[in-house]
């Protein structure tokens, strides 16, 4: 086991010896050029979080990443990074699907979710690891708002107003719901109904499931290789279908302030 450092209890460290406590899923999607820039920046991260379980998701990827990730592992240092998993969808399903894939395999009780294109700092997960543990009461879901976006203009121009519709509408209370990087329990997530999109509404999705919501702002790069996956106006169409859906779901969420044996 790694030794232990920052906020981190020697409790903690007692039960992830038993299971981590905190699993890092990253979706990827033919990222072959980023893969070895975000490990090594992942293994940086692992001196300050308690035992820490790596997981990536290919999401059908055919420029080889899938490989790129096994010659990590083959040759990190770290023993986390050594113990990495990888696991594989047989053709492109969406992120979604991805990180349903990933926390549904994942053995922490915790997850936090970032994107593989170089965009995410994992430096930021111990913060916001501790944020959630310092939390009294109910665990929260944290989301990483970037208040400055290393993206076009046009993409800034698109998550500001889908961020500000999505607002009005849902009145979720988080500034960039659709954030990469977020932390909350397993279990809250696979109680949700599985969709592609899900993840830009976990706010108001967990919020309906009583989970409190914690905003923290992170650090935002620009993409170290390649380039997004998703046109605006693709992204547009989907999201107003997304968020009529995401609508009637919340809306017909019915669930007990208590339950109690008699």
């Amino acid at each position: 086991m790694s030794e232990q450092s920052g906020p981190f209890s020697e409790s903690d460290s007692t039960e992830a010896m038993y299971s981590p406590l905190l699993t890092v899923v990253i979706t990827v999607l033919d990222e072959v050029r980023n893969i070895p820039a975000v490990c090594a920046e992942l293994e940086a991260a692992l001196s300050a979080l308690p035992e820490t379980e790596i997981l990536f998701v290919d999401d059908g990827s055919t420029d080889g990443t899938a490989e790129a990730l096994s010659s990590v592992r083959s040759a990190a240092p770290h023993p986390a990074m050594r113990e990495l998993r990888i696991l594989r969808h047989d053709r492109r399903c969406g992120k979604s699907a991805a990180l349903r894939t990933g926390i549904a395999a994942a053995k922490g009780r915790w997850i936090a979710t970032m994107d593989g294109d170089g965009q995410d700092d994992p430096a930021e997960i111990p913060s916001l690891l501790a944020l959630a543990l310092e939390t009294k009461g109910r665990e929260p879901l944290v989301v990483g708002t970037r208040p400055r976006r290393s993206d076009t203009w046009s993409r800034r121009f698109a998550t500001r107003f889908a961020n500000g519709l999505r607002q009005q509408i849902l009145n979720d209370r988080c500034p960039d719901t659709g954030a990469p990087m977020k932390l909350f329990l397993r279990e809250d997530f696979l109680r949700l109904p599985q969709f592609e999109g899900l993840h830009r509404f976990l706010p108001a999705l967990l919020g309906a499931y009583g989970v409190p919501l914690l905003c923290r702002p992170v650090h935002h790069r620009s993409r170290l290789y390649g380039q997004s996956k998703y046109t605006n106006f693709g992204r547009a169409v989907v999201g107003i279908r997304d968020l009529l859906g995401v609508m009637w779901l919340r809306n017909r969420t019915r669930l007990p302030g208590s339950v109690r044996e008699c």
